[in-house]
């Protein structure tokens, strides 16, 4: 019986490295499954997706898994634990990392249930498989049927005696006085993480745009692995028609931006705005009611609530963007004060209470 021969794409890290992308070999009936190697370590990401939404869903059920096997390193865990165990904080926090990169990037009233794993299945003592989980789930993304239109990776940009390195070794990212993990698509830096023994300005917005540039290189990689998967990497799956209703949105509109505005231009704490904002939602839904009869109202109080809301961001961001005052009334230079007190708990090793002005 002959071998199966998997699709690959592969592309060099600035170091050199080669870093392969293959599909086809594991997981063939999930809707996009890819193995990224360096090294000796490998990750395996799946990517399923239900056809349809659930009827009434109203949020969007994404999953992300990331996990770290002892068995990729040739090893059993020890003493009680003979099995893998739950998912360690760190693991959260990569899953954490993934999610929030890619969760934007999924259709506007996308509803259909998606589930993202990624498992560690070999590793090696150098290439740490963190700064490619986001890799492997967005080529699994790639190469499926489901609707993903900006693809995405993350890398880990790291300062090692002075020089910025992508995707460092274990080893020499011990001594990183800088360690930040950056995702992005081909056009857009999504989210930054990371830690520094203090850095300035200039030096991190130097590390995001080296970031940045490796990312690209990684989207190009996986933009070739769907051309060569074919007709089922391009063509993506049709999406369900979004329900909109223009009469709803422009009565909304015209009842609520100018009271938005105000209450934006208004330079108010925290909690009285909230409270402003939601006598506004409150008093349209009165009017409205009052206006277009309990028919109407029941038949459109969906889109009642989803068009305020849009109107709200867009009305604040506006004022935000446009005449540069936050909603406190700080500029976008401005920081708001903050005051912090040491050794607040008299018995632990050490506390410290850190609070900003509301």
């Amino acid at each position: 019986m002959g071998q199966q021969i998997p699709i690959s794409s592969s592309f060099n890290l600035p170091d050199g490295r080669q870093v392969t992308l293959e599909t086809g070999k594991l997981a063939s009936l999930a809707d996009g499954s890819v193995v990224v190697r360096i090294g000796d370590t490998m990750l395996f990401a799946t990517v399923v997706s239900s056809k349809e939404a659930k009827a009434g869903q109203d949020f969007f059920p994404l999953s992300v898994d990331y996990q770290e096997k002892f068995a990729s390193a040739g090893r059993i865990p020890g003493n009680f634990f003979r099995r893998e165990t739950k998912i360690s904080d760190y693991e959260v926090l990569i899953s954490r990392l993934v999610d929030r990169a890619i969760r934007p990037l999924f259709p506007d009233g996308y509803m259909n249930e998606t589930q993202v794993i990624i498992h560690q299945i070999s590793g090696d003592k150098e290439n740490l498989p963190d700064a490619y989980a986001a890799l492997a789930a967005s080529a699994a993304l790639a190469v499926s049927d489901i609707n993903f239109p900006d693809l995405i990776s993350e890398v880990r940009v790291a300062r090692i005696n002075g020089v910025f390195h992508i995707n460092p070794l274990r080893d020499a990212l011990k001594e990183a006085d800088m360690d930040f993990i950056v995702a992005a698509t081909m056009d857009n830096v999504m989210m930054v993480e990371g830690e520094a023994k203090e850095c300035s300005e200039i030096d991190l917005i130097d590390a995001i745009k080296l970031a940045h540039e490796a990312i690209k290189v990684q989207i190009l990689a996986q933009q070739d692995l769907a051309n060569k998967v074919g007709e089922k990497a391009l063509n993506k799956r049709s999406l369900a028609e979004i329900p909109q209703n223009e009469e709803v949105k422009n009565l909304v509109a015209l009842k609520c931006t100018d009271k938005i505005a105000g209450i934006a231009r208004a330079a108010s704490d925290k909690a009285t705005r909230k409270a402003a904002l939601d006598s506004v939602k409150k008093e349209l839904k009165e009017n409205l009611l009052a206006e277009m009869g309990e028919e109407w109202f029941a038949q459109n109080q969906s889109f009642i609530s989803s068009y305020y809301d849009k109107v709200k961001k867009e009305t604040i961001r506006g004022i935000v963007l446009n005449e540069k005052v936050r909603l406190d009334g700080r500029g976008l230079k401005d920081i708001r004060s903050i005051w912090c007190e040491v050794d607040y708990l008299p018995s632990t090793h050490g506390s410290a209470i850190f609070t900003r002005d509301r």
